[in-house]
Order: structure tokens, then sequence, then C-alpha cells
């Protein structure tokens, strides 16, 4: 199967991340983590939108009363609709920014750190829920970065990029704890490092490949189902959106590259990719 890509925003993000469909607008959320800006993408009309924030932001979600939940560097910041921000959660740690985030099923948000200097067991994962009450999951990370559910809710998979790794849990029925840590598939030398990730309705793991120019697709046993080249070397991140989920997005890195591809920071999509899951907003 071939799949071609267009450009949904032409942009120059030093770091973009965190696409994210909002089925209740019909846009697609997007960060630039380092640019320290929020973005909105409406396919329907072409319209965009930007919204600073005071520091750098690590992933941008859907609030199921309206407004946006931030994974911010000094903690989780809330954005009521009428743009009105407070903390829900602030812990600043001098040399450690926010990462990744995704919400679960149950509706807590998820929410990865990392160091600036990207030192082993400098970074975390945490299961924050809507009150504000924070549960540490991982204390000993480097790059915390994709996480995604099965279907079922069942497993969560995650990915610590310098591992190379895409590993998966076993998520709890009653109290959603992860254990059984283990492997799923290690991305082989010279393919770039994994990114962010998404999964699809067939129980598939789509993984952006930091440096690797590409963005693949994993079946739940770990074997490479598909890629799909880019132009463009740093894809960051993927999530599946339009009004009925078909479409993958990806955003893209410019930061470190000498030369960069004309499009390195934009808003890729590849129309019909596949069949993504709707995705919970979060509970606070």
């Amino acid at each position: 199967m071939t799949h071609t890509f267009d450009v949904a925003v032409r942009a120059e993000a030093a770091l973009g991340e965190g696409p994210t469909w909002d089925p209740a607008t019909g846009r697609l959320l997007w960060i630039d983590i380092l640019g320290s800006r929020v973005h909105t993408y409406d396919p329907a009309t072409g319209r965009r939108t930007l919204r600073r924030t005071d520091q750098h932001v690590g992933a941008v979600k859907p609030r199921a009363g309206g407004g946006l939940v931030l994974n911010l560097r000094d903690g989780i910041g809330l954005l009521d609709a009428d743009d009105t921000f407070r903390w829900l959660h602030r812990e600043p740690v001098p040399g450690r920014r926010a990462n990744d985030a995704a919400v679960a099923p149950d509706g807590s948000l998820w929410a990865g750190t990392m160091r600036y200097d990207e030192a082993p067991g400098g970074g975390t994962l945490a299961r924050v829920t809507g009150d504000g009450t924070v549960h540490a999951l991982l204390d000993d990370v480097a790059v915390s970065n994709g996480i995604g559910w099965s279907p079922d809710g069942r497993l969560m998979y995650y990915i610590d990029s310098p591992t190379r790794r895409v590993d998966v849990f076993d998520v709890g029925e009653a109290d959603g704890r992860i254990t059984g840590r283990r492997c799923l598939v290690t991305i082989e030398e010279g393919a770039g490092f994994p990114d962010g990730l998404t999964v699809d309705a067939d129980g598939c793991v789509w993984v952006a490949l930091w440096d690797g120019g590409a963005v693949r697709r994993y079946t739940p046993a770990g074997d490479l189902d598909r890629e799909i080249p880019l132009p463009v070397p740093r894809v960051t991140a993927c999530a599946f959106g339009g009004p009925d989920l078909t479409d993958l997005y990806l955003t893209t890195a410019r930061v470190g590259l000498t030369a960069p591809h004309p499009l390195a920071g934009s808003l890729l999509v590849v129309p019909g990719a596949g069949q993504g899951v709707a995705q919970p907003a979060f509970a606070g």
C-alpha cells in the first residue's frame, strides 16, 4: 500500500509536537515546544490560530468541559474557554521541562517530563487526575515520549526515546496501574529514534521516527506492517484526525538541523492512512 503526504500547515516550528484531534471543535491541536506556542488548525476551513505560552509547553489536550490542559515546564496548567489560565498542579524542577502527554481512557492525563540535557533518569511519567492529584508511574526516564492505549484499554504503549524501544504494559482494570513492562519492538540502528506514537482501531501502533524521516506501523505482535517515508528527518509525533479519523497528522522539527528541509517544522498529513480511535478529553 502506497501513501502520499500533503502539507497541512507550512510552518517553521523549532520542535513541532503533540498533534491531537479535538472532535468538539473539529480542529487539530499541535504545539511548538521550544517556541512556546499552541497551534490549532481547522482542515475544513483552513483557519489557524496561535497562542503563546509563558514557558515551554510539552503537550496540549482538550478538556471535557471545554478549554485545554497544558503540560508545561513547571507543571500542569488549565486554560478555560474564556482564555483564563490557572495551575492545576505546579512542581518546578530546575533543568527539567515537560514533554509528551496523553489522556487515558479514564480521563486522566499521563504527563511526561525530561531534563533539558536529556540526562538518563532525569525524567518522569505521572498520572494526573481531574482534581490535580498526581500519581508517579515511572521515575527513571531519560526522554519521556509516546504514550497510547490499545482500543480495549488493556494495554499501554510507551516510549523512552534513547532506549530505541516501544514498550508495552498491562493496565489494571480496577485501578489503572501499569505492570508487566516488556519490549514490543526495538528500532534498529540507523533508522532513527522512536518519538511520538498513536494506536489505530486495529490495535496497531504508529511510531514517528526522529532522525528516521518516516512513520511506521507495527502490529500488536511487534511486526513492522507499514512504513511511510517523509522528506524531513525529524518526524516527532502522529495522530489520526479529521471527521472520520482516517487522516494521519504528523508534526516535525527543525531544531538542530544545519540545513533544514523547507518543510521541516511543518504539520504534514497522510490522507486515508488508516482508521483512528476517538481520544477522550481530560476530565478536569
